[in-house]
């Protein structure tokens, strides 16, 4: 007796299980379908060759049937112990009518939203697919202002009936079959010991042939991936990754850092840092704007040729601006971490999103000590990936969409309110701290350039709603109010902008861990303080916190992993990283971390794709080791930490600490 898949299905579907043998072959066809839909859709960036082809469909069948088998667990269960007499019914005949009609429009329905994320992100599901979940408000917005959602739905439910049709008398056969216990056993047992198989012989490195990334992800299967993303939603650091010697790998951090005396401590990187000669401004105050996916490629000076950022591009020319600059991630909230707490990403959610989040070392603390007013303004709702939890339990006040009343919001869309509100709320902010006689330091968190694109009306000369460009010019332009609007008040010559992106637009591309995707603007502006230039060491957002404390002249106990990129002793190199690859970019070289204890490097990542297995004692990768270990192991000790009132919050284990986030 053959035992190919045909075989199976052959005799699954002349028995009561031919239910789930007919519904399994109609979600191949349609996988194959969307499968192709979004090979085609991405053609010019993926640079298929013929073996990438095959490869996508010969991997992506078997993890579309793999997801089959998973799924077909529970009916077969049920289809097992089920008597004739029940599975003979009318009723249950309805049933089964009913239950295939939500099955498929289910079905459609997964298969709308794979495409919607593939235009998003350009990958199958993942780790953002599980925070859609969670924060279903914002995402169902941000659905039905960004797609024809009635008529998607119409087109859903058509397709179900019409579909439904077609295979109502296979389905009809189906429920007429009588089926001896000891048969049914069989065809059951046969599905048990396929799952078994996939669960033991199929996992993630399965779809990890290509140096391609696009050939890698078009080779999976969605549902398949939401679930290994939702098992796999935090990483161990110690199971899954390569690690060195300890002792050596902290004393080789602590150069990296500029520690210049081992205390013997391990990883301990505290040190004390005292202002430059000349650079002495303790008291100028701060206005740092994370950009929501602000590409350097959208920028003049970075070869667009659009020219959808001229306020920005004319003020570049009148401050500092750092051209070769880096996020750690793909995500705001890896962003938003890298900034505050200037330490190196690690595996699954970041730190923002993370239990046990509060108390860390970061820029605002450094800043409250000096006695400024420190605050974390976001145009959106606060609550959104913890960042309320986060910021405020880090030293921040917080103003977010709920703060703003009536009459201070003119437009708001799924995200939240319109970047000039925000930024007008910021100025009424900064008036107060300055009445108040206190310096203050602001991280504002905008939301405008974001899906849907959405902004008012007659601010810009692109329609509201008609895609990234315009959503990226009205950025510009509501830049430009708030720092036309600063110009006017006093503090604004004692006052430092910091713009910078929280991530690119897009991070998909061939590689892993493609360094262009990675690439944004960091501009500082103080035209009063700050001289024009132009800043072209290699430098990622870990380095944002350092270097503006050296700007302010500010002294203080640092337990950041980022360096003053002004110094001339600053050591080149960024940090990328998505939730699972971790790169270290470094003399045109990346070195990428990942699980199963892999470690590889790219030459020339900018142009090339194709890693190459690296030794573990190779000197780029026990450079990415001691930052990547290094920060695991002060997280996981709490070295990074401060109290509040009394006591000492350093060097305490984790182990048997609250895991319940606020």
């Amino acid at each position: 007796m053959k035992t190919d898949m045909y075989t199976i299905y052959t005799a699954l579907k002349n028995s009561r299980f031919g239910l789930m043998a007919h519904l399994g072959v109609l979600y191949l066809m349609m996988s194959t379908i969307l499968r192709l839909a979004l090979l085609i859709s991405s053609w010019s960036a993926g640079t298929m060759t013929f073996w990438g082809l095959c490869q996508i469909f010969f991997m992506g069948t078997i993890y579309d049937m793999v997801f089959c088998i998973y799924f077909s667990l529970f009916f077969s269960f049920l289809l097992l112990l089920l008597p004739d007499r029940i599975y003979g019914s009318k009723p249950y005949r309805y049933l089964t009518f009913l239950f295939v009609f939500l099955l498929l429009c289910g079905t459609y329905f997964v298969t709308f939203a794979e495409w919607m994320f593939w235009d998003e992100f350009n990958t199958r599901f993942n780790f953002i697919a599980i925070d859609y979940l969670v924060y279903t408000d914002e995402v169902l917005k941000n659905i039905y202002e960004s797609y024809p959602v009635g008529p998607i739905f119409t087109a859903i439910f058509l397709a179900s009936v019409i579909t439904l049709a077609m295979i109502r008398s296979a389905l009809g056969r189906v429920l007429e079959v009588r089926e001896k216990f000891s048969s049914r056993l069989f065809h059951a047992a046969l599905i048990f010991i396929l799952a078994l198989c996939s669960y033991l012989f199929v996992g993630q490195s399965w779809r990890e042939l290509s140096d391609n990334n696009y050939v890698n992800e078009l080779g999976s299967n969605g549902p398949y991936q939401f679930v290994a993303a939702f098992r796999s939603n935090a990483l161990d650091y110690q199971t899954f990754y390569a690690q060195g010697n300890e002792a050596q790998l902290s004393q080789q951090l602590k150069k990296m850092v500029g520690k210049k005396k081992d205390d013997g401590d391990l990883f301990n990187i505290s040190k004390k840092i005292r202002p430059a000669t000349g650079r002495n401004n303790p008291k100028l105050n701060v206005i740092l704007i994370s950009v929501e996916s602000l590409s350097a490629e959208f920028f003049t000076r970075f070869g667009q040729k659009e020219h959808i950022t001229p306020f920005m591009d004319q003020l570049f020319e009148k401050g500092m601006l750092f051209t070769n600059f880096y996020a750690t991630g793909t995500r705001t909230t890896r962003g938003l971490e890298s900034i505050t707490l200037s330490i190196p990403p690690t595996p699954g959610m970041s730190m923002v999103k993370r239990p046990d989040n509060a108390k860390m070392d970061n820029l605002g603390k450094v800043l409250k000590d000096n006695s400024y007013d420190v605050a974390f303004l976001y145009g959106g709702h606060g609550f959104f990936d913890n960042m309320n939890v986060f910021f405020s339990g880090n030293g921040y006040r917080i103003v977010d969409q709920t703060d703003l009343k009536a009459d201070e919001v003119t437009f708001k869309n799924a995200w939240g309110v319109a970047d000039e509100d925000i930024y007008r709320r910021a100025i009424s902010e900064a008036d107060a701290s300055h009445a108040a006689g206190k310096p203050f330091f602001f991280h504002i968190m905008t939301v405008s350039n974001h899906r849907p694109y959405t902004y008012p009306e007659g601010k810009i000369d692109i329609p509201s709603g008609t895609g990234r460009f315009g959503a990226v010019k009205y950025t510009d332009y509501a830049l430009r109010q708030l720092i036309t609007a600063a110009e006017k008040q006093d503090w604004f010559k004692d006052t430092v902008f910091v713009i910078v992106a929280d991530h690119c637009a897009g991070s998909a591309g061939r590689a892993e861990l493609p360094v262009e995707r990675y690439h944004i603007p960091l501009f500082i502006y103080s035209p009063a303080h700050i001289p024009a230039q132009t800043v072209s060491k290699l430098s990622g957002q870990i380095d944002i916190a350092p270097t503006l404390l050296a700007l302010l002249g500010i002294k203080y106990e640092s337990h950041f992993f980022g360096q003053d990129i002004l110094s001339d002793t600053f050591q080149e190199r960024a940090l990328i990283s998505n939730y699972q690859r971790l790169g270290l970019y470094e003399n045109d070289v990346l070195t990428i971390l990942a699980p199963v204890k892999r470690t590889d490097i790219i030459p020339a990542p900018l142009s090339n794709v194709h890693r190459i297995p690296a030794d573990p004692q190779n000197s780029n990768v026990l450079k990415a080791m001691a930052l990547y270990q290094g920060a695991d192991f002060i997280l996981k000790h709490r070295l990074n930490r401060w109290q509040e009132k009394g006591g000492n919050d350093r060097g305490k284990e984790l182990f048997g600490i609250s895991a319940i986030t606020k």
